[in-house]
């Protein structure tokens, strides 16, 4: 009979593209990963991938067992979950990506409480400013900021949060004060990587757009914490999620602009591989997130 530890293998090199970065995914060596690939060839009496020097490619019948295999490994580790589940315990590993400040200010705190309720499920967290791609990585669950781009994924909105200009006393004492979206518009911007604009409601209820993106601004970074530090420097005026700066508004390190005016509130979602089966720890985790509990 065949192992579904093959099974596994044979998916890591299709995803990953080479016998090297699936063993690395794995934690196996190369050999390990080569020798698993060629008995399973050998016990299904086809060639399932072509290899040169250079890349692997799917046969006819390596593309349509790799399809199977996506719907065997996924029904394999449901019922493994499942039979776990009757003793009310999550068991394996989830593995989450997220970026660090969400990390620490949330990720982690919730992680604290839920280890205690599933001591046996190991905990892999991973954070970058990156967006990691969950399916070669490996991923269960990514949880990301903001608006949600189409994507091959699932998602679910775990909150929401607001976001503030703000900018540290030093820099506001140089300037005129800030009353309007013009005069907001003429100070020094501290822009992130990945956001080109958003969405600004005055007092009277009318919408602009405030553009704090790259090429209009006179610093970017790729994440927030890097954009609280220059702007408690006095570097320029940063967009940031009130859970991450509260505590500098709080002793006067930050000060709110225009608290008049309010940007387009910004989501926290799960994102998860589209699968047939939701995995047991997974949604364990995901709606642990959203509960009162999670903070």
């Amino acid at each position: 009979m065949v192992s579904l530890d093959r099974f596994d293998t044979f998916k890591a090199v299709v995803e990953a593209g080479s016998l090297t970065a699936a063993a690395d995914l794995l934690g196996q060596s190369r050999a390990v990963v080569s020798f698993n690939l060629k008995r399973l060839e050998a016990e299904l009496g086809v060639t399932l991938l072509t290899r040169n020097t250079r890349q692997l490619a799917l046969t006819d019948a390596g593309e349509r067992f790799y399809q199977r295999c996506l719907r065997t490994l996924d029904e394999a580790r449901r019922a493994i979950e499942e039979a776990r589940s009757a003793h009310n315990q999550l068991e394996g590993t989830l593995r989450i990506t997220t970026t660090l400040e969400y990390a620490l200010a949330k990720v982690v705190p919730t992680l604290d409480v839920f280890r205690d309720l599933h001591p046996q499920l190991n905990i892999h967290l991973s954070t970058s400013s990156t967006q990691a791609d969950l399916i070669s990585e490996r991923f269960d669950v990514a949880i990301r900021l903001g608006r949600m781009l189409d994507s091959n994924l699932r998602a679910v909105q775990l909150s929401t949060f607001e976001i503030f200009a703000v900018a540290a006393p030093s820099l506001i004492a140089r300037h005129a004060t800030v009353t309007t979206l013009e005069t907001l518009e003429a100070l020094p911007k501290l822009g992130h990587a990945r956001v080109t604009e958003l969405t600004l409601t005055d007092a009277e209820g009318a919408e602009h757009l405030y553009q704090p993106g790259p090429g209009k601004t006179a610093i970017v970074a790729d994440n927030s914490a890097t954009l609280r530090a220059f702007s408690l420097s006095g570097h320029g005026v940063a967009i940031l999620p009130q859970w991450l700066i509260q505590e500098d508004l709080d002793a006067g390190r930050l000060q709110r602009l225009l608290p008049d005016h309010q940007f387009a509130r910004q989501g926290v979602y799960a994102l998860y591989p589209d699968t047939r089966h939701l995995p047991l720890k997974v949604r364990a985790f995901i709606d642990f997130m959203k509960s009162p509990q999670s903070g």
